[in-house]
């Protein structure tokens, strides 16, 4: 069963400073409130396809660690991040579009938990859109974080 959801920010800064912004992992505990660890997997160095790491989130009041993997990067426009979780898949697509202002930054997260059984297919339906509302919640927080980040450096 797949989820989708899409959030948008305008952010006063240009890609350029959005892209640095984003693409700082080693900074991400500092950047994003809802991020309280990064452990890089490949050692550090440039952002590009293959990086890994693992980031530590609280969610839903408990504390998660999931390893992570840039699968496309296309600097200062899109980039696109996977992790996988059991059966569960997830990708998180970040693109940056220029304007006169700055510049938009959209976040598209999607899952997939893959098939369910009847009772698991049930309490999706049941919590499902109470965890919709608090991941986009968070996914707002980010890109709220990120264009503070952007507006200083910008």
């Amino acid at each position: 069963m797949e989820q989708r959801i899409t959030v948008t920010r305008s952010i006063a800064a240009p890609p350029s400073a959005v892209w640095a912004v984003l693409t700082d992992l080693d900074s991400a505990p500092d950047t994003l409130r809802g991020v309280t660890a990064v452990e890089r997997v490949d050692g550090g160095g440039e952002y590009r396809v293959g990086t890994r790491w693992r980031e530590t989130r609280v969610m839903f009041g408990k504390s998660a660690t999931e390893e992570m993997q840039v699968t496309e990067a296309v600097p200062e426009h899109r980039t696109v991040v996977t992790a996988e979780s059991g059966r569960a898949r997830y990708r998180t697509v970040f693109e940056l579009t220029p304007t006169a202002t700055g510049t938009d930054l959209a976040m598209d997260f999607s899952g997939d938990s893959g098939p369910l059984g009847a009772a698991a297919q049930l309490l999706m339906t049941l919590t499902g859109p109470l965890a919709k509302r608090a991941t986009a919640k968070s996914m707002r927080q980010d890109l709220e974080d990120i264009a503070a980040v952007a507006e200083r450096l910008g």
